[in-house]
């Protein structure tokens, strides 16, 4: 076989017109399923808006029709049908079916648009089946007909109607008055670009004019959908501008009150212009950009940063929502610093800190703007950056650094929630880190002080935590060490209520029982993965003992709640006396114990009914330590005689709250809730 490898000048493919748009129309509209035919429909509204924009219209709006067509109609001073000089056919004509044709490049027309590159119409036309334009201009209305971008007459309605070529203005309406004009643009998206399923989106159209109707105040958008059974329409117009916009927004209870961050600014931008002569020569021309910001921070934790150039919304961001971020950052850290809000060594706020709860909306309008390609979602302008990032911080610290009451008690709280903020993060990235130290924990082999069991039969097994290594050593050898495992820990471990998790882990108590009981901690624990069927807390039957349980309990209800649940936490109730019998009988116990004071009266009373005599003085226990092994086996760890009290939790919210109360940074509520109980305690109980 013979192939032809010859690459000549014969095989280029010369695409002239909008033949360009309908083969690769992705360039222009980013895709040719439902996404791209509402960037069409948007194509044609924006141009609608640019009018009132500009001061010259009041109203727009969108009907969608059953037959698959939608239609938009502006009141602003309508699209020229005069003559172009150098084409000679009508200015409706040309930005219809000419590239790069519009009244945005010369400067005249327009200061700022949302439509700029000159495509929106005729891409739009060229993607079409079907696309009407009625002009009211006086004297008279004029209509203009395309098939796919090719200007003619239709001899009926719809797309499907028999379609002749012809150039120029082809309908003829009645006259019009020099108070009255407006454009109506109809057209039917074609059904070879566009996908099956391809559909104009009530929901996103009423979203997106809602928007518009905010971005310029004192504009009505009405939109209509005739395509269902029976007809809607949704009119849309504020006249408060951003600033509604921003609390329409806004969904947390507010912090500060909505500010509107405002400037303009002016700069040099080279850019290539018609001379005289009708050719492109660069000049520099001198912009202005102006500024209008609404920011609001409220006590939530969501961010909305809205952002438009003109009109348009940059749902990407670009060079102004980088100049906005960058001067939030700034001044910030500035006015905190001078306030005194941030310490000499805490670390600067970042972006995130400040963004937590806010809500803005980031408008610059100018001549020109530069867009990531004809989807406008980014914009390139790189002097906006520095534009919105001086006007931003000129305005913000302002409000910062404000000596009003209303606005320094609001910048106040807000400092106060941006430094809380970064405390967060640092703590949150601290844990990550001791994530991480906890796994490498976890795998790692048991802590040498751990007296572990033979079993690996977990329902079976329990671990019990001791209080003090003097009772360790006593607990050593009351143990059956076939299913019961030994942790001492050194008096009182960290108060988890009050700690950060960082601190939590890096308490080696803590760490250690987390690791011993082998499931995790947190939103890591896994009930499955534990080594032991029961947790049982063994300390001291006095007040610090009590402390201590407490302090476990806390830990466990925290970081292991899953274990309480599951009712797999205990603690040991060890006895607070023994009392000796003097010539016990036979099949008489010689030791009984009791575990409170007034089981000990009502014991030495039954005793002393029954005529047995007992060993005076009555033994106290002050500490496990102080008993033999041999009576700890029998009163606290043998299961066939000891009391274990089961910690359990019947309303989580409810047993947090008292965990808050009891362990809590807050002083005041816990101070009241000792005051109140204070009159029930036996003083004669308490070791001091």
């Amino acid at each position: 076989m013979i192939v032809d490898n010859t690459y000549n000048a014969a095989h280029l493919l010369v695409l002239e017109g909008l033949e360009a748009v309908r083969k690769r129309p992705g360039m222009y509209i980013g895709s040719t399923d439902t996404r791209g035919l509402m960037h069409c429909l948007w194509e044609i509204i924006d141009n609608g808006v640019d009018e009132a924009l500009g001061g010259h219209a009041r109203r727009v709006e969108v009907t969608l029709h059953p037959d698959d067509s939608v239609e938009v109609h502006d009141d602003g001073r309508g699209i020229p049908t005069d003559k172009e000089p150098k084409t000679g056919l009508p200015g409706v004509e040309v930005v219809a079916t000419k590239l790069h044709a519009g009244g945005k490049f010369g400067g005249g027309s327009y200061v700022a648009t949302g439509g700029l590159h000159g495509v929106g119409l005729s891409v739009v036309n060229a993607l079409s089946s079907r696309m009407d334009i009625d002009v009211e201009r006086s004297p008279a209305a004029q209509g203009i007909s395309f098939q796919r971008g090719v200007p003619g007459v239709f001899d009926g309605d719809g797309p499907t109607a028999t379609f002749t070529t012809k150039s120029g203005l082809t309908r003829k309406g009645g006259r019009v008055t020099k108070q009255k004009s407006g454009t109506r643009i109809r057209f039917w998206p074609d059904r070879q670009i566009f996908t099956k399923d391809a559909e104009f989106l009530l929901d996103g159209l009423i979203g997106r004019a809602r928007q518009t109707s905010f971005i310029v105040p004192g504009l009505e958008l009405v939109i209509r959908d005739l395509r269902g059974p029976a007809p809607t329409e949704e009119k849309f117009r504020h006249d408060g501008g951003i600033t509604e916009f921003c609390d329409f927004l806004a969904t947390d209870e507010p912090l500060t009150d909505v500010l509107r961050l405002q400037g303009s600014d002016v700069f040099t931008e080279t850019v290539p212009l018609l001379d005289d002569k009708g050719h492109m020569t660069p000049q520099d021309v001198e912009r202005e950009l102006v500024v209008d910001v609404a920011v609001r921070w409220g006590a939530g934790y969501e961010t909305e940063v809205r952002s438009f150039v003109n009109v348009i919304a940059t749902p990407k961001g670009g060079t102004h929502v980088a100049g906005f971020e960058a001067a939030l950052t700034k001044t910030f850290n500035d006015a905190m610093r001078a306030s005194k809000a941030l310490k000499v060594n805490d670390d600067d706020v970042i972006k995130d800190d400040i963004l937590e709860g806010l809500t803005a909306v980031v408008t610059v309008r100018l001549a020109e703007p530069q867009f990531e390609g004809q989807t406008k979602e980014i914009l390139g302008t790189p002097a906006a950056r520095a534009v919105v990032r001086k006007v931003v911080a000129q305005q913000l610290k302002e409000f910062l650094t404000s000596t009003k009451r209303a606005e320094k008690a609001q910048a106040k709280l807000l400092m106060d929630k941006v430094v809380a903020a970064s405390k967060t993060r640092i703590a949150a990235r601290q844990h990550k880190e001791t994530q991480r130290r906890k796994s490498a924990l976890e795998s790692s082999t048991l802590p040498a002080k751990l007296n572990d069991c033979r079993s690996n039969d977990i329902e079976r097994t329990e671990l019990f935590i001791v209080e003090g290594d003097s009772a360790m050593g006593t607990a050593k050898a009351a143990r059956n060490a076939e299913f019961q495992a030994l942790l001492p820990i050194r008096g009182k471990i960290l108060n988890v209520q009050k700690a950060s998790v960082g601190d939590m882990l890096k308490n080696a108590e803590c760490a250690s029982i987390i690791q011993v009981v082998g499931a995790g901690s947190g939103r890591t624990f896994d009930l499955e993965a534990r080594r032991y069927g029961r947790i049982i807390f063994m300390a001291d039957a006095d007040s610090d003992g009590a402390h201590i349980r407490c302090l476990l309990a806390t830990l466990f209800f925290k970081y292991m709640p899953d274990l309480v649940a599951a009712g797999r936490v205990y603690t040991a109730v060890p006895p607070l006396h023994r009392i000796e019998i003097s010539n016990p009988r036979k099949g008489q116990e010689r030791y009984v114990y009791t575990y409170s004071d007034d089981e000990l009266q009502r014991k030495l009373a039954e005793l002393k009914k029954k005529n047995i005599r007992w060993k005076d003085p009555v033994q106290r226990y002050k500490g496990l330590g102080e008993m033999d092994a041999d009576q700890l086996a029998e009163t606290t760890m043998d299961p066939r005689r000891r009391t274990l009290r089961r910690l359990t939790v019947d309303d989580a919210a409810v047993a947090a709250d008292v965990f808050e109360l009891l362990m809590g940074t807050e002083v005041a509520p816990r101070k009241e809730f000792i005051v109140q109980g204070a009159y029930e305690v036996d003083m004669e109980t308490l070791d001091a």
